[in-house]
């Protein structure tokens, strides 16, 4: 309805807007950048407006959430269809019928790693027990606020109306052209993206667990003779399954500098996600507008309409995956003689029963139905899985309870966070919504504050619930006795007593979850930051407390969260070999692409002299015996300790490093000087170059490289590099565990190396006093899946040479662009 008062009171100052910025993209215009603060003071266009600017970057103007939301989703429908199409395909559980079963999909965050049947299964159930229409019939914050509302609205208006003028037949994109199951959307499967989304921390761990969990035949619990394994082991166990899938999954820096680390300016924001590289979880950049209520720039999980990392006048933010485990599990003991029965307080549970049904396309094109028989007690469903670990369903059974099953409050924080003014509002806005599902949230303001919080939707498990409630197993795994840096602390309760449930809080927004005001945050003026390890360090000047079920404290850091601390700390106090003091755009992004090694820098000089020190550098290892005197030159000349596209000796340290953690966490390598709580960001260190352990893990990576016909001295650009369009473009970087900020995760991706995950959208945000927010921004994998898309490539290329977008945020900087290309949506 706003947008009918626009129309009727400013159709003439809209077209000669218009008209101006046609003019300037046609003569190719570079009028300077004025100082005006922003966009939100303009007048509001009649219609929806997409301009374009470098790169493919869409600043879409309308005059209601509406419209924005019509310009949002037919924009990122023409960059995205594809993905977005496939995507949902999957959360309507309709995968198996088009593609088949035995498919792979990618329900979590990351790739590739369940079937097509397991996923359908998956959300057909959640489809089956209207999860989702549950939440939209509530008010918010537990549902969609009117803005969401209005917004997710116009997207799918937006959406349809890209797929109805190009049709499915002509689509640019190759991976969906013609294909039966790109189809106009419904508002119902935007919410359902957004919900599969925001569980997508839990989905990984357990789905296959999940759909897959039936009870053993009758009196097998009795005559079971199999002695379980004992606490430790299978605390052990799941442990590690975890940690392997934690270092291939996605994560993030995040570091906010406020006004004693900056010069030239009152705070700056580095945003650093390092979010998979394909299909639903790649970010898109984007920036929305409705004068006089919101004016935001950054970037969305692709299809989600607003953003979900950046900035406004005069706040920017950005996630980093917590340490929070978003699910626990119950462990209920059966009825050996009905293992469908289960002890509650003494008395006996029936669980209850569900039916699943799913289309299925045979291998002769025929359909039929895979039906299973699901199982769910008071606490949630039955898994037996966790992560790939079995948890048999015998004696016992594993119940599920999952925090963001019942979160659509996430849409309502971003929206929210996309209009707070200064860091304060930006505490408000998470408390009051507790919509964040496993992310920190990092951000400066214009007031040269810094905010690190981790205030998301939190299990309520206190310190003294979880001493009470915990199985043996749960010990173990809750407290980390067997402790690997980064690895959640899962919870498994006694399901016998209906107490260890998880308690309602009256402070919490909804049931279940941990109050607010307990979770931790902390505004300083120098810097804070995350690189996924727990809230422990956001500054190592004010360590924070917080209850155990949100990661741990006075324990290691990893090798990047070491990293980013000492990168603040030397660019502030001038003692990193850059001129001066306090951040600039200009050292943020160096320091962030100079691809340092923490690994190295610790670890490099001890390998070097035990590999001169190999009597005749051989080394008998795995019944090999191996020559390793040729990798001690190289890795001597690689004084860099740098993963640049042209280092070499890089590639035999990272393939080293990865047989010496050997899945371990840093403390457990041959340090000379042990893990200090009193000096976190600096112990372990001093390798213990006399170790057989060190000696060996070289002489393997030596062995792997040889095998696999790589040169030792390899230039990292022979090896990390993506095909796009026929083109080799070498990517820097390098994985997490070798403590490099700037993470980047090759691997396989449909039979092809390729980046898996690592950097996608990098974003630096600098204010001052006044004027407009400065921005700089690079897209890694580019703004579109499409290969026939000329945004591709474009930004990867320059991601490749280290280079940044400089972002137009202003009205004046926007129609200043060489290459503006504006759509109205008539």
């Amino acid at each position: 309805m706003a947008r009918r008062r626009f129309r009727a009171r400013l159709p003439m100052a809209v077209l000669a807007a218009v008209a101006v910025m046609s003019t300037m993209a046609a003569t190719g215009s570079t009028a300077a950048v004025t100082d005006k603060p922003s966009a939100a003071t303009e007048p509001a266009p009649d219609k929806p407006t997409i301009r374009y600017t470098e790169y493919g970057i869409p600043h879409i103007v309308a005059s209601d959430w509406e419209g924005l939301g019509t310009g949002y989703g037919y924009a990122a429908a023409k960059d995205n269809i594809c993905t977005l199409a496939d995507t949902y395909l999957m959360v309507n559980a309709q995968r198996s019928r088009y593609l088949g079963p035995d498919g792979r999909a990618s329900p979590g965050q990351n790739q590739n790693t369940t079937t097509n049947l397991n996923s359908d299964l998956y959300f057909q159930r959640i489809k089956d027990n209207g999860v989702v229409e549950r939440l939209l019939g509530k008010p918010a914050p537990d549902g969609p606020a009117p803005e969401v509302e209005e917004a997710i609205r116009g997207y799918v208006q937006g959406y349809n109306r890209y797929l109805a003028e190009t049709g499915v037949d002509n689509l640019s994109d190759p991976a969906c052209r013609g294909a039966a199951w790109v189809r106009p959307i419904t508002e119902l499967d935007v919410y359902r993206h957004a919900h599969a989304e925001i569980i997508m921390g839990s989905a990984d761990a357990l789905l296959d667990g999940l759909v897959n969990a039936a009870p053993p035949g009758a009196s097998a619990a009795a005559a079971s003779a199999k002695p379980a394994s004992s606490p430790a082991t299978t605390a052990a166990k799941i442990r590690d399954a975890m940690a392997a899938s934690r270092e291939q999954s996605m994560g993030s820096n995040a570091l906010a500098v406020g006004s004693q680390g900056v010069s030239g300016g009152t705070s700056m924001l580095l945003a650093n996600p390092h979010f998979p590289w394909q299909g639903k979880n790649r970010m898109w950049q984007s920036q929305l507008t409705i004068p006089g209520k919101v004016n935001v720039s950054g970037a969305s999980l692709l299809g989600l309409p607003a953003i979900n990392i950046g900035y406004n006048d005069n706040v920017a933010w950005s996630h980093t995956v917590a340490t929070v485990a978003p699910f626990g599990l119950f462990d209920v003991q059966v009825d050996p003689l009905n293992p469908t029965k289960y002890l509650v307080d003494g008395a006996w549970e029936q669980m209850t029963s569900q039916q699943v049904a799913v289309d299925v396309r045979n291998a002769d094109g025929t359909l039929s139905k895979v039906t299973r028989t699901l199982w769910s007690t008071r606490y949630g469903p039955i898994t037996t899985s966790l992560q790939g670990f079995p948890l048999p369903w015998v004696v016992s059974a594993h119940a599920v309870r999952d925090v963001n099953m019942d979160n659509l409050r996430a849409l309502n924080t971003w929206f929210r966070l996309d209009q707070a003014k200064d860091v304060h509002e930006v505490v408000d806005t998470l408390e009051s919504t507790q919509g964040v599902p496993f992310f920190n949230t990092v951000a400066s303001d214009r007031k040269g504050n810094v905010l690190y919080a981790d205030i998301q939707a939190t299990p309520n498990i206190t310190d003294a619930h979880a001493q009470s409630c915990l199985t043996e197993t749960g010990k173990l795994l809750f407290n980390q006795t067997l402790r690997l840096p980064t690895v959640p602390p899962v919870s498994i309760f006694d399901g016998k007593r209906s107490a260890c449930d998880w308690p309602d809080d009256p402070n919490a927004v909804a049931p279940g979850l941990l109050d607010p005001k307990k979770q931790p945050r902390l505004i300083r003026t120098d810097f804070v930051g995350n690189a996924n390890d727990s809230p422990w360090l956001a500054n190592p000047e004010q360590p924070l407390t917080f209850p155990r079920v949100m990661g741990d404290s006075a324990a290691p850091r990893s090798l990047r969260t070491q990293e980013l601390i000492l990168t603040a700390q030397k660019r502030i106090n001038g003692t990193d070999g850059l001129p001066g003091k306090g951040f600039t755009p200009e050292t943020m992004g160096q320091l962030l692409f100079a691809d340092n090694s923490r690994a190295a820098d610790l670890a490099l000089n001890a390998t070097v002299s035990m590999c001169q020190n190999v009597p005749f550098g051989l080394v008998l290892v795995d019944g090999n015996l191996v020559n390793v005197s040729q990798a001690c030159p190289i890795l001597a000349a690689w004084k860099s300790h740098d993963y640049a596209s042209d280092s070499r000796g890089s590639w035999l340290f990272a393939t080293y490093w990865s047989f010496l953690l050997g899945g371990q966490g840093i403390e457990k390598l041959p340090w000379r000087v042990p893990f200090d709580p009193k000096d976190p960001v600096h112990t372990p260190n001093s390798l213990d170059s006399g170790s057989s352990a060190v000696r060996d893990a070289l002489a393997r990576a030596v062995l792997a490289l040889r095998k696999a016909g790589i040169p030792l001295n390899a230039p990292l650009s022979d090896i990390q590099k993506v095909t796009r369009g026929g083109e080799q473009i070498p990517i820097h970087g390098a994985s997490g565990p070798l403590g490099v900020l700037n993470v980047i995760t090759p691997g396989l991706v449909d039979g092809k190396f390729d980046i898996v995950h690592g950097s996608s959208f990098i974003q630096q945000v600098r204010f001052t006093a006044d004027g407009p927010p400065q921005a700089l921004s690079v897209m890694a994998y580019s703004q579109s899946a499409d290969p026939n898309s000329p945004h591709h490539t474009d930004q990867t290329k320059l991601f490749s040479a280290g280079k940044w977008v400089t972002e137009r945020f202003t009205e004046e900087q926007i129609a200043a662009s060489p290459e503006l290309r504006i759509k109205v949506l008539n």
